[in-house]
């Protein structure tokens, strides 16, 4: 897991970067891939958005101002959205067959 959570985190930098300075639908895109190459990984939600906020944090320590760094935040919550999806989109898939009856047994 470890492997998987360091590789996520060198993946996931460049795309972080890419994002913040262009704010295009590609670096959403590879957000959100990253984000199911990651639950495929096995990688929790938790791992993944702790990686998110540490790259975050990296970044707001550049920044020249507040008005920066709201920017900063804003566009960073956007790709967090995405890169989240595939987990939203995981549970509430568990959630529907979790909710299905039951089949009947052999009777």
């Amino acid at each position: 897991m470890a492997d998987a959570l360091s590789r996520f985190r060198l993946d996931y930098a460049p795309v972080v970067l890419r994002y913040l300075a262009r704010e295009d639908e590609e670096g959403l895109q590879a957000a959100y891939e990253l984000g199911r190459a990651a639950l495929r990984d096995g990688l929790g939600l938790l791992d993944v958005v702790r990686v998110h906020n540490e790259l975050l944090l990296e970044v707001l320590a550049t920044t020249r101002d507040v008005a920066q760094a709201h920017d900063v935040a804003r566009s960073s919550t956007t790709l967090l959205i995405d890169l989240v999806a595939a987990y939203d989109m995981s549970q509430r898939g568990f959630m529907d067959v979790s909710r299905r009856p039951a089949p009947p047994g052999p009777g």
